[in-house]
């Protein structure tokens, strides 16, 4: 099979990905050829890639050639593995010697383009997906986060997870506080103070609230705002 990690080798090369990847996720692991680290966590980004059609995965090695090195001079990567992820051509995140666990989760965090979790970016969408579910039963469960937070990342994956198991009895969105001003003063007006925070709203009001990334913990306050 051809591998769907391909090499980025020239400066041209890797503004045109960036440029062809649009809103697309794109995440860039800057390795060496002789590193264990880089070899251990590349099949995980390979599985990732063909699960995740969405994600666009790339590969730079530092000492395939001096244009290469300048690549990794210029977005300050001293040690390898080094995985920058980008979107819009804009950086957004980037982690030094994770595990697979936590590439995975932050695949699915900032590329998570899945169904099952309904994207909020005003407190407008917020409004409209209250009075959507005000009568239908379904409890809303409202994961509250910022870009850049390692428990909400943490637990991202089985938000997910639970979103597909309980389609027909709850509805699962996710905002980002540091999104845009709207989104701010709605965790002001909500009171979040600490992230994830995940609302409970059923009949068009809150419920309650579980702050933190237990999964466990997260469960039972679901299940609990559910009357189970």
């Amino acid at each position: 099979k051809e591998d769907p990690v391909k090499m980025i080798s020239t400066e041209l090369e890797f503004q045109a990905m960036l440029r062809d990847a649009g809103e697309k996720l794109v995440v860039v692991e800057y390795a060496e050829s002789h590193s264990v680290n880089s070899k251990r966590i590349y099949p995980a980004m390979v599985e990732l890639s063909r699960t995740c059609p969405d994600v666009v995965f790339r590969l730079i090695l530092a000492d395939e050639s001096e244009e290469t090195k300048e690549m990794f001079r210029r977005e300050g990567v001293a040690k390898v593995p080094h995985f920058i992820f980008y979107k819009s051509g804009e950086k957004v995140h980037e982690e030094e010697g994770i595990t697979e666990d936590m590439l995975l989760g932050d695949v699915l965090y900032y590329g998570d383009s899945s169904s099952a979790i309904t994207q909020l970016h005003s407190r407008g969408d917020v409004e409209a997906l209250i009075r959507k579910h005000r009568d239908d039963g379904k409890l809303v469960v409202l994961d509250v986060g910022l870009k850049h937070c390692g428990p909400c990342v943490k637990v991202y994956p089985t938000v997910i997870k639970l979103a597909k198991k309980m389609a027909d009895t709850a509805v699962f969105a996710r905002m980002h506080g540091d999104e845009n001003d709207d989104c701010m003063a709605f965790l002001k007006e909500r009171n979040v103070v600490e992230v994830p925070t995940f609302l409970f709203i059923r009949g068009g009001e809150v419920r309650g609230r579980y702050v933190g990334s237990g999964k466990g913990e997260l469960i039972g306050e679901i299940l609990k705002h559910q009357g189970v």
